[in-house]
Order: structure tokens, then sequence, then C-alpha cells
């Protein structure tokens, strides 16, 4: 069970996330976090598993206190995140490395499904296909989104096409807030985020999944005026 009490988290005096969060769930049930960018559900989800500590209130998931990091509560936990990164190690290796956190961890159920999904592992996580557009794209236009929401007559186009010479172009454009000079060359830098919030891995993460697919990603920007990126395979 997971009981939130008064529960508070702010990231400054002035950037106040949620305030006052109460209620409890319950074991055996798959709950689901609905609201608009930036109301605040990454941000619960971090305080629930550890990874941000309340600010006010407090947190408790199985009679563990998430903050206090103890090895009995993290054995119990995985948390996948939007944006991850994948070390440069075969399958395999992985499992070798992270399986002795977890002792509930079934090598026989592992083998189930590497079979089942048709993974090779020995293979390494850059050889894999991590289907470029499935993450690339979507990560695109929420960053469009984001630059857009203040927009008063906000505008995000998004087209497709193949050259003459058969190389596939998708382009993502918006006429949102666009990037700012100084920062424009750090963009792609892992971790490095303008956003409050941001986690730094989404663009980074696109640039390496084009450059495995021997592609590469563009971007033309001008401050106020709006962005386009282009996927190039």
């Amino acid at each position: 069970m997971i009981n939130i009490n008064n529960l508070g988290y702010r990231y400054s005096r002035k950037a106040t996330i949620f305030r006052e969060l109460n209620f409890s769930l319950m074991p055996g049930k798959i709950y689901g976090l609905l609201g608009k960018n930036g109301a605040g559900k990454s941000t619960l989800i971090k305080n629930i598993t550890g990874m941000l500590f309340p600010t006010e209130g407090t947190c408790e998931v199985f009679g563990s206190i998430p903050r206090k990091r103890q090895v009995s509560f993290l054995k119990e936990l995985f948390f996948v995140p939007e944006e991850y990164y994948l070390p440069n190690l075969t399958i395999q290796e992985l499992v070798t490395i992270y399986k002795d956190f977890y002792p509930n961890f079934d090598s026989n159920q592992f083998d189930n499904y590497t079979k089942e999904f048709k993974i090779e592992k020995n293979k390494r996580t850059t050889q894999l296909s991590l289907g470029h557009t499935s993450i690339s794209l979507p990560n695109l236009i929420l960053n469009a989104i984001e630059a857009c929401k203040d927009s008063e007559h906000p505008k995000i186009s998004i087209s497709a096409k193949q050259t003459n010479k058969g190389a596939g172009i998708i382009k993502v454009s918006d006429n949102g807030k666009g990037i700012p000079d100084e920062i424009v060359d750090k963009i792609f830098i892992p971790f490095f985020s303008s956003k409050k919030n941001g986690s730094g891995i989404g663009l980074s993460l696109c640039q390496q999944i084009m450059f495995l697919h021997k592609g590469k990603i563009q971007v033309n920007t001008i401050e106020n005026s709006g962005t386009v990126i282009q996927l190039l395979f």
C-alpha cells in the first residue's frame, strides 16, 4: 500500500509543484496519473520511489519511507523513466550486473521473455533496434508543444518525405519560442536541459539513436520565432 499524507514538493520557494496531497493506493491494482505538462506527475512518482524527497508531509510505501532509501525497499522497486540511457553492454552483461540487486529476479522468466520478443542476449544494447522514430519523434513533438505553450497562435507541423536518392526525412517544426543562441550548441549534451524539470536526456538520446542507424538530426532555430528539427535517414 502507498499512503500519501499532506505531501508537498517545491524546487524553490517560488516553484511549488504540489502541496497537501492526500491519497492511498491499494496493492493488486494498476493506477495511472493524468495531468497536463508540469502538473507534477513525474515529480510525484520520484517522491514515491525515493528519487526526490518531499519538502512537506509524508510518503509511505509498504511500510517503508522512500527518502531513507533502505535496501529492503529498493530491492522491491524498479523504475522505468520516460527517457532513459542504455550503456554499451550486452543484454547478458546487464543482467549479470543488476540481477543481484533484485533477489526476486527470475532467470528462467527472463530467458522466456528474450525468446518471446526475439532478443539476442549476446548483442549490445547499441546494436538493438530501439525503434528510432517511435522514440525520437514523440520526444521532438513534446518539445515542440512545450516551446509553443506561450504562443498566441501555436502551430506545430510534422511532415515526412523521401528524396530522389531514397533518403528519408522527417521534419517537426513549430512557431514557439525557439532556442536561445547561447545554448543551441549544448542541446545534445547528455543531461543538459534549460527546462526546470527536464532530464537533459531526450535530445541526446535522439541523436545517439540516429547515429546508430547511420542517420543524423539537424536543428534550425530562431529565438522567438520557432524551431525546425529534421531526422535524416
